[in-house]
């Protein structure tokens, strides 16, 4: 089966969370269950200066964007050395600083650019002469993809026998933009309705991309349902509720070769679940890096954009009291202002107690994974989550909220769960910061038990979340969607037979 995989970032060329991650390290399990995938997405300047081995196919694409030709140049490199990723490469719209937009906002023109990612993309794989059985779209950059191929290029002898799977990997993005932007996007007015791409007067792609696209999946099961709930779908749970028939969670993997406290390069010591003694070498380094005592007391970790989503609201609205226990803290990660200014101002209210790092540092976050004790992951809403699964293969027993893919892999620390194998984590379910304390004092609690904590950890680290298990998952969902697509192109060409 030929998947063509569109995403708007992928590792290691271009990251700003999880999805990276996703499409860089699942294509090559594919090839284990007979998926020959290739990836495409757009040339950024980061991507640019990445000093990757990528080089130009001698192609060009040019599409109409508005009432104008704009045209770009393909380019091709590798994942893993196996599977082909092709570059759309635009300088006035990739460019840039910032994939999506810098601390300040988003890029004003996102509808313009992902409409020529999306547009390009397609051409793109006419010109060097994929024929996909199934494209495979992640997120709203993406979704117009569905959308196109069921409107404008839904007679294209090429292109319309593709099916399509949309992965959604946080349903509060979803790409909003103002009604006047149709004739950029291309689409007849008559797609600008409730039924299609209108929402509440605003053009919502990612919307569309449900209504047009063949299956749709979200990164868990739990989240799949979760989106179906006022709570949780962010105002686009009635037509996901319309679609409950083709919507599916497959939990997101890991890709071990990257993240394996056995092979790890970028920490201080290798250790395993059999032998823990490297783990402690990697404490003490971390301990010292972060300007912290080296002390033996349970060290948290958090590596995580730092939004209200991810829960640091609540963990701001009890830090007093979790810096009154005896441990550490360090977090990691960039996100919004507010957030930078209160850690920051923590982190001076703390010293020796709490580290906090403003930025985006691949080494610094296996370095934490690897130092850490516990891993913090109180999230508001998490669709699957990546940390809390290296946290488990590293021995840093997850603190989570137990909410979509958390729900789905953290089972809480009880006595009867331990001793069974089974607990590997702390879960607390309400979204509240008394909970979230609660959770946190009962793991140090723990932790002071180190028969009881060695357990715990070892647990967690036997466990496989590999992208093996997933990518099976995968292809069952493709032959899926080819089969239903199959069908629908039978239905639409007996219709046209009888019209005829």
């Amino acid at each position: 089966m030929e998947i063509l995989m569109l995403s708007s970032e992928v590792t290691p060329f271009a990251k700003t969370g999880g999805l990276a991650d996703v499409v860089g390290s699942l294509p090559p399990y594919l090839e284990e269950h007979a998926c020959k995938t290739c990836v495409m997405m757009p040339y950024y300047r980061q991507v640019a200066r990445g000093r990757f081995d990528i080089k130009p196919t001698g192609h060009a694409v040019s599409v109409p964007v508005r009432d104008r030709m704009v045209s770009g140049e393909i380019m091709e490199g590798c994942i893993n050395s196996s599977v082909p990723i092709y570059f759309i490469r635009q300088d006035d719209y990739y460019d840039r600083e910032g994939l999506y937009g810098t601390p300040e906002g988003d890029h004003e023109d996102n509808c313009e650019r992902f409409v020529f990612f999306a547009r390009a993309a397609l051409q793109a794989a006419k010109i060097l002469g994929l024929k996909p059985d199934l494209v495979h779209c992640h997120d709203w950059q993406t979704a117009l993809v569905p959308v196109y191929l069921r409107t404008t290029h839904s007679r294209d002898p090429e292109l319309s026998r593709a099916a399509t799977l949309l992965t959604i990997h946080n349903l509060a993005y979803q790409g909003l933009f103002w009604h006047l932007d149709m004739p950029l996007i291309g689409l007849d007015w008559s797609y600008f309705t409730p039924e299609y791409l209108e929402y509440y007067e605003k053009i919502n792609l990612l919307k569309g991309s449900i209504v047009f696209s063949t299956l749709i999946n979200t990164v868990s099961e739990k989240y799949s349902r979760e989106i179906q709930t006022v709570e949780y779908g962010c105002g686009l749970e009635g037509v996901l509720a319309n679609r409950r028939k083709d919507l599916y969670g497959v939990l997101n993997g890991v890709d071990y070769s990257q993240w394996n406290p056995e092979t790890d390069e970028f920490i201080t010591a290798r250790y395993s679940h059999d032998d823990l003694s490297g783990k402690k070498k990697c404490k003490a380094a971390l301990q010292k890096m972060c300007g912290l005592p080296v002390r033996n007391v349970p060290l948290i970790g958090c590596i995580s954009r730092l939004a209200d989503q991810k829960g640091f609201d609540l963990i701001v609205g009890v830090a007093d009291d979790i810096m009154a226990l005896d441990i550490q803290v360090v977090i990691l990660g960039t996100g919004e202002q507010r957030y930078h200014d209160l850690l920051k101002k923590m982190g001076r209210k703390y010293p020796g107690k709490m580290s906090v790092n403003i930025k985006f540092d691949n080494r610094l976050a296996h370095q934490i994974e690897a130092g850490s004790d516990m891993f913090l992951m109180p999230s508001r809403y998490e669709p699957c989550g990546l940390n809390q699964l290296y946290s488990l293969k590293y021995g840093a027993v997850p603190i989570v909220r137990s909410t979509g893919g958390l729900a789905d892999t953290i089972t809480n620390c009880v006595p009867s769960k331990l001793k069974v194998g089974k607990a590997n984590g702390f879960a607390f379910r309400e979204y509240d910061g008394a909970k979230l304390l609660a959770a946190i004092r009962k793991a140090v609690q723990v932790y002071s038990d180190g028969r009881a904590w060695k357990r715990l950890m070892v647990n967690g680290m036997k466990q496989d979340w590999s992208w093996s298990r997933s990518a099976g998952e995968y292809a069952k969902l493709y032959r899926k969607a080819v089969d239903k697509h199959r069908k629908y192109l039978e239905s639409r060409s007996g219709a046209a037979t009888d019209v005829a």
